[in-house]
């Protein structure tokens, strides 16, 4: 292939890559978002492969198929609820990449000819030096990510003595490394040591964010890997790269900044790892007495209702109860009772995690709404179905201003006739923050599995 065949289609998979990102804006949308961006990666990769500086190609091949294949599998195997784990798993991968690629470019650079060749040979310097740092805090950001994700991690913030200030210090130090390498024609100690810095922030710095944040953090972490690729791409001297990498960390970026500012938090204090945060960590111990109530009595509630609010959370996630929960809204609205969702901004622990729940379970779009268009609705609805949401529906946002979610908005659903909890247990939720909504009069608790009590209230109505 040609050079100019090879720039002809980055230019078609960069289009590809950007109808993509528009597809993806939409629910109605988003399944031909997600075709636009496989047919953008297919162009890319056979035009990168095959392209005139390609060299080896049977060993990439090899490689793109022990890759394929282990992402083939694992996306066959992986379920829904484990979506985010896998997300920040790619992350790494990203993150880590950039960091191989930025020594491999090192170990092996350009060869700059003419006038302004020490000029182009310093740049890339620089451009190595930033690539493996974005990589290395991207990469153990990201392992540190799916620790609290997958639960082996506490999900609670760390809070070291001077956290701030070592980030500071990082910081700091980074940037005087970066000046010594590029002083020094490519000292190995300082990449060395600025990546093992590097490492140590990443870590750090996520591992300071605390539970009820991870979505962001998710975000966050996708405009990482973003520039990580984008450093990669400047490193290659490989314009599709710098284009796609620009792309997903822009917008990436721009989800993490809207996601903060739904949930009332500063952008810069979630990326600086909750910077300028007070946290006082609330009591887990029960604070009253709760009534429970059996799937019958729910039934019989449902029936006498004329408007029903689900909102669902991870909880629902992990029980799969989101089939059930669709035969059951389909059942309410054909005895004319009007059934909606309301879906916070960072329901469950990606952006979008419910969303894509309901319409897997074939939930029609109109009855699903974001938070701010059905907040002020609650007040008038007889019943609300709580069903494994925890701290999205915590009134201590609002009433504790000691609280570790102070501040975050919330879907205000104490303020209906009567609301349904689902729950196995009186635990707290991913935040670690006790509910007093659990405790409140009209609130009742309905125990056991999602699913089964989904079921067993859809089959006694």
């Amino acid at each position: 292939m040609s050079a100019g065949l090879t720039q002809a289609a980055y230019i078609i998979a960069a289009l590809f890559f950007i109808l993509s990102l528009a597809g993806l804006s939409k629910q109605e949308s988003a399944r031909a978002g997600n075709y636009y961006g496989i047919a953008g990666m297919t162009i890319a990769l056979l035009a990168t492969v095959f392209g005139p500086e390609s060299e080896g190609i049977s060993w990439i091949l090899l490689a793109m198929v022990i890759g394929g294949s282990i992402g083939v599998h694992y996306a066959k195997k992986v379920e829904m609820t484990e979506m985010p784990e896998l997300v920040a798993v790619l992350h790494s991968f990203v993150g880590m990449a950039a960091v191989l690629v930025g020594y491999n470019s090192f170990i092996t650079p350009p060869v700059y000819t003419g006038e302004f060749a020490h000029t182009e040979h310093l740049i890339h310097l620089v451009e190595v030096f930033l690539g493996v740092f974005i990589g290395a805090v991207t990469f153990t950001g990201s392992i540190v990510a799916f620790g609290k994700l997958r639960g082996l991690i506490s999900s609670s913030s760390l809070n070291l003595p001077h956290k701030h200030k070592l980030n500071l210090a990082a910081i700091l130090v980074s940037i005087a490394l970066m000046v010594s390498f590029v002083q020094s024609d490519g000292s190995y100690f300082a990449l060395i040591l600025m990546t093992f810095i590097a490492f140590a922030f990443g870590a750090h710095l996520v591992a300071s964010i605390g539970g009820a944040d991870m979505p962001v953090v998710v975000s966050m972490l996708n405009s990482y890997s973003g520039w990580a690729a984008a450093a990669a791409g400047f490193m290659l001297a490989n314009d599709l790269l710098i284009v796609t990498g620009a792309l997903v960390g822009s917008s990436g970026a721009i989800l993490s900044y809207i996601m903060c500012k739904a949930m009332n938090r500063s952008f810069i204090s979630v990326i600086a790892g909750g910077f300028g945060q007070v946290v006082v960590v609330s009591s887990e111990e029960e604070e009253g007495e709760y009534k429970s109530i059996s799937a019958q009595e729910v039934a019989d509630m449902l029936k006498d209702s004329r408007s029903v609010i689900i909102t669902p959370g991870y909880g629902m996630a992990v029980a799969q109860a989101q089939y059930p929960v669709h035969e059951l809204t389909e059942k309410l609205r054909a005895k004319g009772i009007d059934v909606r969702f309301g879906i916070h901004p960072v329901a469950g622990r990606l952006p979008g995690h419910m969303n894509v729940l309901l319409a897997e379970a074939r939930v029609p779009y109109d009855v699903v709404l974001e938070m701010d268009e059905i907040n002020d609705d609650f007040s008038k609805t007889d019943t609300v179905l709580v069903i494994g949401a925890n701290d999205t529906v915590n009134p201590a946002a609002l009433d504790d201003p000691n609280s570790p979610i102070a501040g975050m908005p919330v879907l205000e659903v104490w303020n209906a006739k009567n609301v349904i909890v689902f729950k196995r247990s009186m635990n707290t939720g991913y935040a670690g923050v006790q509910n007093p909504l659990f405790f409140k009069e009209n609130t009742s608790m309905l125990f056991g599995d999602a699913k089964e009590s989904v079921e067993a209230i859809s089959k006694a109505i």
